[in-house]
Order: C-alpha cells, then sequence, then structure tokens
C-alpha cells in the first residue's frame, strides 16, 4: 500500500533535460540566434540571444514548432526535410522572424546539420548586424588604407619641402628688401606644410607607450581642456559607469582620440555655444561578447562622446575617417583619421552615428 501512495516524480521533457546539455552550453556565449532543432521542426535547444530576440523564455520556446516563428514557416520546414534527406551540408536564405510586441525581424538563416542524426542547428544572424559587421570591416579595411596613403604621400611632401624653404632662404638674402614679403610667403607656407605632414606622421613616429590607463581619467583630462576652450555656452556631461576596470594602453594616445572628436564636436555647436545650450556627453559602459574587428572579445570597453549638434552632413558621412576630410571651413580632416589610427592601435574601432540634433562617436576597446 505505501508503494501505491509514494508520490510520483516529476515529468522531465527531453527538451528541458538537453537544454541542460553541456553540448549546448557554449551556444549561450554567442550573439547570433541559435536553436536546435529536430528534423521534425521542434525545438530541442534556443540560445540566450534567441530568447531575448523573440521577446519569450527558453522554456515557451523549447518543445514548440519552431517554423511556426517565421512569417514563412514553409522555407524552414522544406530546409528541414532537406537536411533530414541530406540533400545539404548548409542552407542559407533571408527570412522574416516574428517577435512578441516586436515588428518582425529580418534575419540571415543558416541551416546546418549536426553530428547527431535527426538533429539540425538553425543560425539566425540579424540582417542589422550583419549590415553593422560588413560596416566595421570597411572601416578597418579603409583606415589601413589612409595609413599607407598618409605615410606616402608625407613623405613625397616632406623631402621637397625642405630645398623649397632653404631655397627661399637663400633667395630672401639676395634680393632687395621690398620683395622679401614674398619669400616670406614661400617660407610661411612651407612651414606651414611641414607641420602638416609632422602632423600625418606622428602617429607612426611615436613609440606606443603602454601602460594602466583608467578611462575616466582620460575623459576627465579632455573635459578640462574643452572647457578651458569654451568656457561659456558649453556644458559636458558625465554619464559613467565606474566599475569599468583599467587596463593596458598608451594613455597619451587615448587622451589624443578622444579630444579630437570632443574638439570638433565644440566646434560643430558654435551656434548652440553662442545661444548657451550646447552640450556634449561622456558615457562609459562596458559590452560584453560583441564582435568587433572580425574578432569576438568577452568585455569591451564603450566609450561616447555624444553632442547635440547639428551631426555630420550627409555629404561626408561615409568618408568622415578619411584624411583630409572636413565638414568645417578651415578644418584640416586629420582630427578623425589620427583618433581612429590610435584607437586601432589598441585593437578598437570607432563608430559614428549622427541625425541633426544628436551626433555619437563610439570608442570600442577589448578590455581582458
Amino acid at each position: 500500500m505505501d508503494g501505491l501512495n509514494k508520490p510520483k516524480p516529476p515529468l522531465v521533457s527531453a527538451a528541458s533535460t538537453v537544454s541542460g546539455s553541456p553540448r549546448f552550453q557554449s551556444f549561450d556565449l554567442l550573439a547570433t540566434l541559435v536553436a536546435v532543432v529536430s528534423t521534425d521542426g521542434c525545438v530541442v535547444f534556443a540560445n540566450a540571444a534567441l530568447e531575448d530576440a523573440l521577446g519569450t523564455s527558453r522554456r515557451t520556446i523549447e518543445g514548440s514548432q519552431f517554423p511556426e516563428f517565421f512569417t514563412e514557416p514553409l522555407i524552414l520546414q522544406n530546409a528541414l526535410e532537406g537536411a533530414n534527406s541530406n540533400e545539404f551540408a548548409a542552407l542559407r536564405y533571408d527570412a522574416w522572424l516574428k517577435r512578441i510586441n516586436h515588428e518582425p525581424l529580418p534575419v540571415h538563416v543558416v541551416v546546418a546539420q549536426t553530428d547527431t542524426p535527426g538533429e539540425v542547428i538553425v543560425e539566425m544572424l540579424p540582417l542589422e548586424q550583419q549590415a553593422k559587421q560588413e560596416r566595421e570591416e570597411r572601416l578597418i579595411d579603409q583606415a589601413q588604407a589612409n595609413k599607407e596613403l598618409i605615410r606616402n604621400l608625407a613623405h613625397e611632401i616632406k623631402n621637397p619641402l625642405g630645398g623649397i624653404r632653404g631655397a627661399a632662404q637663400l633667395l630672401q638674402m639676395e634680393i632687395d628688401k621690398d620683395l622679401t614679403e614674398y619669400t616670406q610667403v614661400i617660407i610661411h607656407e612651407a612651414d606651414r606644410l611641414q607641420t602638416l605632414v609632422d602632423r600625418l606622421l606622428a602617429p607612426h613616429r611615436r613609440p606606443h607607450l603602454v601602460g594602466d590607463v583608467n578611462i575616466h581619467e582620460v575623459c576627465e583630462r579632455v573635459r578640462s581642456l574643452i572647457l578651458a576652450e569654451f568656457p561659456k555656452g558649453l556644458r559636458v556631461r558625465r554619464d559613467y559607469d565606474i566599475s569599468i576596470p583599467d587596463f593596458r594602453g598608451d594613455r597619451e594616445q587615448l587622451i589624443q582620440a578622444v579630444l579630437n572628436i570632443a574638439h570638433n564636436a565644440a566646434q560643430a555647436l558654435a551656434e548652440r555655444v553662442a545661444a548657451g545650450d550646447a552640450q556634449i556627453t561622456f558615457r562609459t559602459r562596458i559590452a560584453r561578447q560583441v564582435t568587433f574587428g572580425k574578432q569576438r572579445y568577452r568585455l569591451a570597453l564603450e566609450l561616447h562622446v555624444i553632442d547635440n549638434g547639428p551631426g555630420v552632413p550627409d555629404s561626408i558621412k561615409d568618408r568622415i575617417f578619411s584624411p583630409l576630410i572636413s565638414g568645417r571651413d578651415g578644418g584640416s580632416g586629420l582630427g578623425l583619421t589620427l583618433a581612429q589610427t590610435f584607437v586601432q592601435q589598441h585593437h578598437g574601432l570607432i563608430e559614428c552615428d549622427s541625425v541633426p540634433g544628436r551626433t555619437d562617436f563610439k570608442l570600442l576597446i577589448p578590455l581582458p
């Protein structure tokens, strides 16, 4: 009798048992959306990124029919049938993923077989993220091309420049004093070009001095310099995550990179400075499991320099990190190029998102 009254053990579904399997735990570290699906469409495992994207719990997703999460379920059903009959090892297509209380999410879907019969991995990369990765790769390639162009151009200018200046000095000694103003123009312009060339070559000449860097000390240094130059009409706000650890880097290079961005922002805010409502915000955050520069990092520093100015002109948005491109009359167009170079020497990247009234330069630097 006692045996008949003994409480029954709780039922454990196959999905919940498998979801706890160490075999799938690593999928939770990925930023891409991943589901392990049986060939009949039943979800065996859903990773944390998919859970967040769908806006529902993993418990709800697992055990359900995965094709029903798409606006066109038949495409995935056919793909699963093809995987089951070994018609392909991997299949790719674009689709729309349904989300609770949100618009459908455009994704690039990869359906691939696993080593386990009857089991398929469905990986979904949001097309926004794919576009972001392609944009980052273009920035990196552009920066590398810019570096080579700058170095070669600077040397080509530098070599004859000394001869031009020397010849002008010798000529000045031989001609009437009434004409020296012309040689002075030559000497002055040669010196200006020399200064420009030195700035172009500076990142490649100076050794990379590595030490412990506190990003908030960098921000405070830049903040004091900006406010010293613009004491009225400009507010520089702090929005810091003080838990961000120190990291190894070149403090002076990072100060220069942030200063170049903040100084550009302050100059773009001229009208708002005159009106007394100009604002720049330094915001620091930690990003987790991020991919940039073709690599994935567990932790990264995000430093945002945000201003409420007119925004980057559309005509130069795609070229702002190229040398000699400036949206301001009289600008050299080197500040952002050098900033990108300095940050990339820390294995990082600078991105820009700009609309009228809000421009956000985001510096990403890997953390240990």
